[in-house]
């Protein structure tokens, strides 16, 4: 058996950083940028109010209450019609420019009506410069904003529209295949007959594979017929960027899978010391895409029972998925967590990945307990899980004692 960091770094050592592509901005979310972004524009551009309220000269609501004229009103999306002078004021929206004159702004809750129509007292005294956004306060030309490595995520995505970059360079979202292989499986809601089993892991890898950032493209169910799935394969690997198969990777007479990848494929066949998941295969498939030089493709193929196949994809393929989406973060977090039940093993020479339910507790920590069915075909007890729990080679870990995991998705709130 080899060990899983070794197994790991075959796989990553492998797979390469896609070469960079130009894109729109709404397509950008979740893809990491090829080159740093340089603002050509201020944000503000323009000095505004940070409040409702009146735009003043601050020397003027030195002593208060103080009864001002209202010269203006500025609505968000106008402009200040005339300056503010001496004893005057502009009634002022969030988000609205200053008018000339005015320094400072006094909140709408510090005000109330004066006696004269036209007039507004003030009852609060204001420093220069206070509730006023200054232009450029957020981003000033020739800053750069973001740089080569950043994941732009939904903030981000906004700031590259406030400063008018509507296309970026980055690297690019890989287009994934994904198929199940089987006699048996059954994807089309009919009876089941003797032997047969329904479809489930290739409909899990489609939302793993959405998950970690990729574009999930469907291949179906493909039958244990060497001719068909090499057509499958070649047509996935002339249409994507990366193949993840689940079935056939194992020991077995039938393992038409393993057939076929061995004679088309650059495959390294591993049993990683692991539990669940020790099978898994890796290689690179030669594959022309129109007129471009010959491409090679990389093919994650997963064991066929449900958990080993979500372990092995979470373990193995997803970062490989990532590293040639130019992440930098290719795991998923790793954190210590506080055994709230026996996480009890035997001694094989294996880590043993169990699924559990993390929750974030009063008393500060993460604390985890075991799902109620840890079977590699035991996909339904595993559904809800949202970390799974490393445990070394050894005895396991008593309750109250500390346990690694592995973060999958968001914790749950405890007590």
């Amino acid at each position: 058996m080899i060990e899983l960091a070794s197994a790991q770094e075959k796989v990553l050592r492998a797979v390469q950083q896609a070469a960079p592509v130009t894109v729109a901005l709404n397509d950008a979310y979740g893809l990491v940028l090829a080159e740093n972004i340089v603002s050509q524009e201020e944000v503000p551009h323009f000095a505004n109010s940070a409040v409702d309220g009146f735009a003043v000269r601050a020397q003027d609501v030195v002593s208060v209450p103080a009864t001002l004229r209202v010269v203006d009103e500025i609505a968000a999306g106008g402009v200040p019609h005339v300056a503010v002078g001496a004893g005057e004021t502009s009634r002022i929206m969030t988000g609205a420019p200053m008018p000339s004159g005015a320094d400072a702004v006094v909140m709408v809750e510090d005000s109330t009506e004066g006696k004269t129509p036209g007039e507004v007292v003030l009852s609060a005294s204001v420093q220069v410069g206070q509730a006023v956004r200054p232009r450029g306060d957020d981003v000033r030309v020739d800053d750069v904003v973001f740089h080569v490595g950043d994941v732009l995520h939904s903030a981000a995505v906004g700031v590259l529209a406030s400063i008018n970059a509507p296309h970026v360079s980055v690297v690019p979202r890989l287009r994934v295949a994904v198929l199940s292989t089987g006699d048996e499986l059954v994807d089309d809601g009919s009876p089941l007959a003797l032997g047969q089993i329904r479809e489930s892991n290739r409909t899990m890898l489609m939302g793993l594979v959405t998950q970690a950032g990729c574009t999930a493209v469907d291949y179906g169910i493909v039958r244990d017929n060497e001719q068909a799935l090499e057509e499958t394969l070649r047509r996935a690997a002339s249409e994507c960027d990366a193949i993840v198969t689940s079935g056939g990777v194992s020991m077995g007479a039938y393992d038409v899978v393993k057939a076929l990848l061995g004679r088309i494929a650059h495959m390294t066949w591993m049993q990683i010391a692991i539990k669940p998941a020790k099978p898994f295969a890796f290689g690179m498939l030669d594959a022309p895409r129109g007129s471009e030089a010959q491409r090679q493709v990389p093919i994650f193929g997963l064991p066929g029972n449900p958990v080993s196949s979500l372990v092995s994809f979470e373990l193995l393929a997803r970062p490989a998925l990532r590293k040639m989406m130019g992440h930098a973060a290719l795991h998923r977090p790793s954190l210590l967590a506080v055994a709230d039940a026996d996480f009890l093993r035997k001694t094989d020479g294996k880590i043993h990945f169990q699924r559990v339910i993390a929750k974030s507790n009063s008393d500060g920590r993460i604390h985890v307990a075991p799902v109620s069915q840890q079977g590699s075909h035991q996909l339904a007890a595993s559904a809800l899980a949202n970390a799974v729990a490393v445990l070394p080679n050894g005895d396991g870990v008593l309750q109250g004692g500390e346990v690694r995991i592995l973060l999958l998705s968001d914790l749950v709130e405890g007590a």
